[in-house]
């Protein structure tokens, strides 16, 4: 005879149900903020090797490639860490049409941080596109 043995949430509770097709999938917008928190500062880092940039242009570089964020005030915290870190340095430029303007911009470190950035999402992204594609070699 079997005894029931009550799970941690006790005897009455209901599993959850089991998604279908028809089913709303989940948010999507959520699932880009997660992606995109990942390789944020891989990606501000990229853009500002290429030429100095203040906050509002690298978010228009950014949302030019496609990755749009959620706010302009979200790279402020990583432009922050990347200074903390050494990778970057930031001057202020004056603007004709209001105050200084902060452009962050490389140093050797960035360069080489990148470099070595680059090289590990590299064989990551291979990984994510094999797993992806259902390959198993």
């Amino acid at each position: 005879m079997r005894r029931m043995v009550p799970s941690k949430g006790g005897l009455g509770k209901r599993r959850a149900k089991e998604p279908t097709e028809t089913d709303t999938p989940p948010d999507i917008s959520a699932h880009h903020t997660q992606l995109l928190k990942g390789v944020l500062d891989m990606c501000l880092l990229a853009v500002i090797d290429e030429e100095p940039s203040y906050g509002y242009e690298m978010v228009r570089k950014l949302a030019e490639r496609h990755l749009k964020l959620t706010s302009e005030g979200s790279i402020y915290p990583l432009l922050s860490r990347l200074k903390r870190s050494g990778l970057i340095d930031s001057y202020l430029v004056d603007s004709h049409v209001g105050p200084a303007r902060k452009y962050y911009r490389s140093t050797p470190l960035g360069k080489t941080t990148l470099a070595r950035w680059t090289a590990d999402w590299t064989t990551f992204k291979a990984g994510v596109d094999d797993v992806l594609a259902g390959n198993t070699d």
